[in-house]
């Protein structure tokens, strides 16, 4: 997909200078002053913020005006069928991508409900991060977690309903849990893990 590709390339070349340590890009010039590094706060923002509008874009701007004119389809066995991913296929295959990239970068998506059990919470701090967003609609649950030695900052942001497609394909689903979710409705949550380390992803 054309925007899945820029949105990614957006966010890798983004975060480059993040990745090893070295803040944003200046301009050229040997006397400039060292540049700040970004916060990983603000790193996980970018991610999500792109990965957010790509998203929010394929829905309501491809996925839905190409089914209602009867030009295409979304389905879940999208790739069997030669149809649309789906809204939430579109961001778990962005993610994937993402992996074979190997700055360290992840994505994914979380839920209390899940249809597809790969986006099941598996760590405390996901499983309280959820809980939490469901509270506090706002802003992400944030955090420091140890993989295999190596220090990640995790931020988790609330996953809203943006359209009616998302409704209608949960709340109709034979295997959705929760099916009467409503416009605006937190649905789950956006997972995005980066390396506090240039060692935390090799």
């Amino acid at each position: 997909m054309r925007a899945q590709g820029f949105g990614l390339g957006l966010i890798i070349g983004m975060l480059l200078m993040w990745a090893s340590g070295q803040g944003l890009p200046s301009a050229t010039g040997k006397n400039l002053p060292e540049p700040p590094c970004i916060p990983a706060t603000a790193a996980t923002d970018y991610v999500h913020s792109v990965i957010q509008a790509d998203r929010t874009f394929y829905t309501t701007e491809i996925v839905e005006r190409m089914q209602v004119r009867g030009t295409a389809v979304a389905s879940e066995h999208w790739k069997e069928r030669g149809m649309l991913p789906l809204p939430a296929q579109f961001l778990k295959e962005a993610g994937l991508l993402m992996r074979g990239d190997d700055r360290g970068i992840r994505v994914r998506l979380l839920s209390q409900w899940p249809i597809n059990k790969d986006n099941r919470a598996n760590t405390d701090f996901e499983r309280t991060g959820l809980s939490e967003i469901m509270v506090d609609g706002g802003r992400p649950y944030t955090g420091v977690v140890t993989q295999d030695g190596a220090s990640y900052f995790q931020a988790l942001y609330p996953d809203k309903a943006v359209s009616q497609t998302c409704i209608g394909c949960h709340n109709a689903h034979p295997n959705s849990p929760k099916k009467d979710f409503k416009l605006r409705d937190v649905m789950g949550g956006i997972l995005v893990t980066m390396p506090l380390s240039q060692s935390s992803h090799k």
